[in-house]
């Protein structure tokens, strides 16, 4: 698949993070719910993910010169590694927002709109998630033709 093509679906993806982000925060702030709170702190991890696709995008379009004779296609293994350690970070976030509410409870507030908020937001994920299949889809056969092909 060309580069456009994939660059518009990075931004498709980026899009749907900052809408969950937003949703998600506002549900956590509706209703004081760590749940949802985390939710939302995922959600700041999917935008950055979709934000190092598309500059790995560019990077990897690069041509090869002297340093990289074989180009700069492995650039992904870098937002690979970024996500999972961003990933890490958010857990411990939780974690900590956890362990607070533990020891200090309190009850969960205007639960009804918050969780329609939150509702809105999987929907809107759905909708791109649904949006996104087809052509990752298509990805996957043809590398899969590729590699029959090779071997």
């Amino acid at each position: 698949m060309n580069r456009a093509f994939l660059t518009r679906f990075a931004w498709l993806s980026v899009g749907a993070a900052l809408f969950t982000i937003t949703l998600k925060t506002a549900a956590y702030l509706y209703t004081g719910s760590v749940g949802l709170l985390s939710d939302a702190m995922e959600s700041v991890v999917n935008l950055v993910a979709a934000l190092l696709v598309l500059a790995m995008l560019t990077v990897a379009a690069r041509p090869p010169d002297e340093d990289h004779a074989y180009g700069y296609s492995k650039a992904e293994y870098f937002s690979s590694a970024v996500e999972g350690t961003l990933l890490l970070v958010a857990a411990a976030g939780i974690a900590v927002a956890a362990v607070h509410r533990l020891i200090s409870p309190r009850p969960l507030e205007r639960l009804s709109v918050g969780l329609l908020i939150s509702f809105a937001a999987s929907l809107g994920n759905l909708v791109v998630a649904l949006v996104l299949l087809r052509p990752g889809r298509s990805t996957t056969r043809s590398a899969s033709s590729r590699t029959a092909v090779i071997c």
